[in-house]
C-alpha cells in the first residue's frame, strides 16, 4: 500500500477551494462545457444548480429530475450569467437532457433521514444509479459521470458495471465525489488547531462511509503534530460528520448544503481540467488497479480526459495503516454488494 510515495502537495498549486468566479470573461468560448444535474430538485441537487448556474466555465447546464425539475430551472434561469439552463421532467425527457454532455452529476436518490444508514438506502438509489447511468451509456458515453447519490462505496461500481455492459466503459471517466470528507477534515483540523481552513489540505483516502473513510492527518499541510486522542477525535468526528448533520437537523434532513458546495469544487476541478489546467488534484473513488481494492478513494491527478492518475496513499503512519486493515471488510463488502446488484439489475433488464 504504500508503494507510491508521491509529495501531494508539491503538484497542488493551491488548496484555497475554488470559488465561485462570477462574472469572469477570461475563458474562450471553446472552453466552456455543457453540465447535467441528474437529482436536480431535491436538497443537493437545487443548491448545486444554483452554484453551478454562477460559473463561467459553463455554456449549458440541462437539470432533470422525475419532479419539479421545471421549477428550479426557472428559478435558477433568472440569474443574470451566461449559463443557459433547460430543465427536463420524467423518464420521456431523460434522453434529451443527457444527449452532448461533457460532465453529468448524479445527486438523485432518497435523502438519509435520521437512525438511517447509508446501506439503509442501498435499494432504491441503487435502481436509480443504474437508471440514469444506463441514460448515460446510451445518450453520452463520453461524459465523465461524477457520483454523489450515496451509498458511493456501492454505486459507483454499479456505474462501472453498467456502462461495461454498454460496451462504452472508461475507468478514468467515472468517478464518486468524495470532496465532502475532504472539505470536513480541513475545517475540523482548523478548528482543533486555530488554522485558516481554506489553507488546510487533508487527503482522505479509502470510501466514503463509516470506518471507509480514512483522513491522512499525518500528511496534512500545513505540517500539524497531534496526539493520539486527538487522532482518534478527529477520525471519529470526521468519519461521523454525515451523521452530526442528520442529527442537528432532528430527522428533517441530511448534509445538503456542504454536499452542493463539495460538489460545485469538484466539478470546478473537472471543468478546469478538460480546459487543460495542469496540476488539478481532488480526492475521488475509483476503479483501482494498483491497490488490492478494486475500489478506492485517493487524491487523483484530473487531465482532459478525466482522471490521469492516481497520486497513491503517500508515506502512512502506523496509525493509518491499522485503519486500512479495519476497513477492508467493510469496503470489499460494499463493492461486492455494488457489482452484484449490477448484475442483477442488467439480468433483468435485457
Amino acid at each position: 500500500m504504500n508503494k507510491t510515495p508521491a509529495r501531494l502537495m508539491s503538484l497542488i498549486p493551491s488548496v484555497t477551494p475554488k470559488l465561485i468566479r462570477h462574472g469572469s470573461t477570461s475563458l474562450q468560448s471553446n472552453k466552456v462545457k455543457k453540465v447535467a444535474v441528474l437529482g436536480a430538485s431535491g436538497g443537493i441537487g437545487q443548491p448545486l444548480s444554483l452554484l453551478l448556474k454562477l460559473s463561467p466555465m459553463i455554456s449549458n447546464l440541462s437539470l432533470y429530475d422525475i419532479q419539479h425539475a421545471k421549477g428550479v430551472g426557472a428559478d435558477v434561469s433568472h440569474i443574470e450569467t451566461r449559463v443557459k439552463v433547460k430543465a427536463y421532467v420524467g423518464n420521456d425527457e431523460l434522453a434529451d437532457a443527457l444527449k452532448g454532455m461533457d460532465l453529468v452529476l448524479i445527486p438523485a436518490g432518497v435523502p438519509r433521514k435520521s437512525g438511517m444508514t447509508r446501506d439503509d438506502l442501498f435499494i432504491t438509489n441503487a435502481t436509480i444509479v443504474a437508471d440514469l447511468v444506463s441514460a448515460c451509456a446510451k445518450n453520452c458515453p463520453r461524459a465523465i459521470i461524477a457520483i454523489i447519490a450515496n451509498p458511493v462505496n456501492s454505486t459507483v461500481p454499479i456505474a462501472s458495471e453498467i456502462m461495461k455492459a454498454y460496451n462504452v466503459y472508461d475507468e478514468k471517466k467515472i468517478i464518486g465525489v468524495t470532496t465532502l470528507d475532504v472539505l470536513r477534515a480541513a475545517t475540523f483540523v482548523a478548528e482543533a488547531k486555530g488554522l485558516d481552513s481554506t489553507r488546510v489540505f487533508v487527503p482522505v483516502i479509502c470510501g466514503h462511509s463509516g470506518n471507509t473513510i480514512i483522513p491522512l492527518l499525518s500528511q496534512i499541510s500545513p505540517p500539524v503534530p497531534f496526539s493520539q486522542p486527538e487522532l482518534d477525535s478527529l477520525t471519529y468526528r470526521i468519519r461521523n460528520a454525515g451523521t452530526e448533520v442528520v442529527e442537528a437537523k432532528a430527522g428533517a434532513g441530511c448534509a445538503t448544503l456542504s454536499m452542493a458546495h463539495a460538489a460545485a469544487r469538484f466539478s470546478f476541478s473537472i471543468l478546469d481540467a478538460l480546459n487543460g489546467k495542469a496540476g488539478t488534484i481532488e480526492c475521488g473513488y475509483i476503479a483501482s488497479p494498483e491497490t488490492e481494492f478494486k475500489y478506492f478513494a485517493t487524491p487523483l491527478l484530473l487531465g482532459r480526459n478525466g482522471v490521469e492518475k492516481s497520486i497513491g496513499l503517500g508515506n502512512l503512519s502506523e496509525y493509518e495503516t491499522k485503519l486500512i486493515e479495519q476497513a477492508k471488510h467493510e469496503l470489499n463488502a460494499n463493492i461486492e454488494k455494488g457489482i452484484d446488484f449490477a448484475k442483477q439489475y442488467l439480468s433483468k433488464s435485457r
